[in-house]
């Protein structure tokens, strides 16, 4: 695939968010120095965007990588690869995954992770299939066999 393919306008397409390649692991470290014998690869190359006005919500199994997706995006855990470009409202693009905790202070307020309770928020009786779909439905967005 050519980096034509992979280029998107950021502007053009009203993004707020773009995630390009982004990855985090952790060390394995082993034996009485703590030697680094191999990683975990908790996030492998994610790459998302998300336009303005946009809700992006992770899904997926216990321990699959959505917690530590979501806090490598906002650079609570260093990113060990990627970028993360976020659209500030005074600073133009910038690149979350390349900025310093004292960098990111003024940008804090404009992100969020919201952590929901599974046995709050799902529905036991439905399958997932039709909790996911629910929303879509009601909003006219998919049906049948869309979904």
């Amino acid at each position: 695939m050519s980096s034509q393919a992979n280029f998107i306008d950021r502007d053009s397409e009203n993004l707020l968010l773009d995630v390009r390649g982004l990855k985090k692991y952790f060390p394995i470290r082993r034996g009485l120095f703590q030697r680094v014998v191999g990683h975990v690869k908790a996030v492998d190359g994610v790459n998302l965007f998300i336009r303005e006005g946009e809700t992006l919500g992770l899904v997926g199994e216990s321990g699959c990588g959505k917690t530590t997706t979501g806090r490598t995006i906002l650079h609570l855990l260093e990113p060990t690869a990627g970028s993360v470009m976020f659209k500030d409202p005074d600073m133009g693009w910038v690149d979350l995954a390349k900025m310093s905790r004292r960098e990111l202070q003024p940008i804090r307020p404009h992100m969020q992770i919201i952590f929901q309770d599974p046995f709050m928020s799902l529905n036991p009786r439905m399958t997932v299939m039709r909790i996911v779909a629910e929303p879509l439905v009601i909003n006219k967005v998919a049906e049948g066999e869309e979904l």
